[in-house]
């Protein structure tokens, strides 16, 4: 795991704050990966401003689960995928874990199949030699975490972090949509079946059960497993600030993504694809604003897919107390988005399959997640407070109908 090669605990003192963020900022690169790309984009062409809701409703939710998740490893000293463990027999335990490694692969899928994407706008690469690329590249990115420490790891992901917002807000800034457009996307409704899928699919992207899992071990190995009484108060404090403002720079990010697509994209051939959007922001909005694009997506995979071997080495730890190199892991993990794209499959569809997995997943990190934060017993001072266990069980709750109804409408064929 990554905690033999974690930075020293950053020393705690009252009111300073901003060395203590980083983690949350690592986790929020989960919520800017390629398969956000591929379904923002998709909604914007499809349905304009429809299902800009979704998007401000995941990113609330995900502010509070991705929090809750922080709190759980710095007051307890272990991860999510631990105290899953502990409490279950080896058979549901195994099971589990089959369950949040398919999750994991879904992800892996999204980012390497979006760097290959990004790679081929950029460079005319093919889509399966620029998957082997961005595979090297990420093992170098997680090379700086075990030769250099976690401080050091969460300075590149966080330096990545800020191209892929320069890359997907510019076009937005050079093309901005009307106010009353985006208001309007604010209400919530469908409008048939795709329109379901499609923001199933969104919440998968925004709400990621692999940066859950993840969120426990980044808080916990950056400030050490024995955060005292005294210290942790003010921890907690500078993970809320750390959390709020990593995922308010994701959510801006992910509403840039649709509404570049809905305000330059809607109605143009073949922009329901990450090519065919590259294509048009091109057209409409120039060949500088096309780059910065590719290159926003370029980042966004190669930092998500590394933070995404970080969640699975994470997952396989805690659940089944197996731990294989992060390198051989990443090894491993890119077979399936490589035989995707050694078979020609269509790569945006592909992306947004790997989203509604994720969403499917989502429920099996939010149960225990919110049960361990309501443990008394467990968390002593910081267990939830009755109304925050309200919002979390309404999360779970949303979530689940939401997947539920999707099922519903299309056996029904709606």
């Amino acid at each position: 795991m990554m905690a033999s090669g974690s930075a020293p605990v950053v020393a705690v003192r009252r009111r300073t704050v901003l060395p203590l963020l980083g983690p949350a900022f690592v986790a929020a690169i989960a919520y800017v990966d390629p398969g956000n790309v591929a379904a923002n984009l998709t909604a914007g062409a499809r349905y304009g401003f429809l299902l800009v809701w979704v998007l401000v409703m995941a990113n609330a939710m995900a502010v509070v689960v991705q929090y809750q998740s922080a709190k759980l490893g710095l007051v307890t000293g272990r991860t999510l995928p631990e105290l899953i463990g502990q409490r279950l027999p080896r058979t549901k335990r195994l099971a589990f874990w089959g369950q949040a490694e398919v999750v994991a692969a879904a992800t892996d899928l999204a980012e390497v199949i979006g760097g290959a994407i990004a790679l081929n706008l950029l460079f005319g690469t093919p889509l399966l030699a620029g998957g082997l690329i961005v595979g090297v590249v990420s093992m170098l990115i997680l090379a700086v975490q075990n030769h250099y420490g976690q401080w050091r790891f969460e300075s590149v992901v966080i330096g990545l972090l800020v191209i892929i917002t320069v890359g997907f807000v510019t076009g937005l800034v050079v093309n901005p949509p009307g106010a009353g457009d985006v208001l309007s996307g604010l209400v919530p409704r469908f409008a048939g079946t795709d329109s379901v899928l499609l923001a199933t699919s969104m919440l998968g992207a925004t709400v990621m059960p692999h940066a859950i899992y993840v969120h426990s071990a980044l808080a916990r190995d950056r400030h050490g497993p024995a955060v005292g009484p005294d210290q942790r108060g003010h921890l907690l404090r500078a993970t809320r600030w750390d959390v709020v403002g990593a995922l308010g720079v994701a959510g801006m990010v992910n509403i840039a993504m649709l509404l570049l697509a809905a305000s330059s994209l809607r109605g143009v051939p073949g922009t329901d694809t990450i090519e065919g959007a590259h294509a048009a922001v091109v057209s409409t909005l120039g060949p500088a604003i096309g780059f910065v694009f590719a290159v926003g997506l370029l980042a966004s995979g190669l930092a998500s897919t590394s933070v995404g071997c970080y969640a699975g080495a994470t997952i396989m730890q805690g659940l089944i107390h197996r731990q294989i190199p992060l390198l051989v892991r990443r090894l491993i993990t890119m077979v399936p988005a490589l035989l995707m794209l050694a078979l020609g499959a269509d790569p945006t569809w592909a992306l947004v399959i790997s989203q509604v997995v994720l969403s499917f997943g989502i429920p099996f990190a939010l149960i225990p997640l919110l049960h361990l934060t309501s443990d008394r017993e467990l968390m002593g001072g910081a267990v939830n407070r009755p109304t925050m266990r309200w919002v979390m069980r309404l999360i779970v709750l949303i979530i689940t109908a939401l997947n539920v109804g999707l099922i519903g409408l299309t056996l029904a064929g709606v």
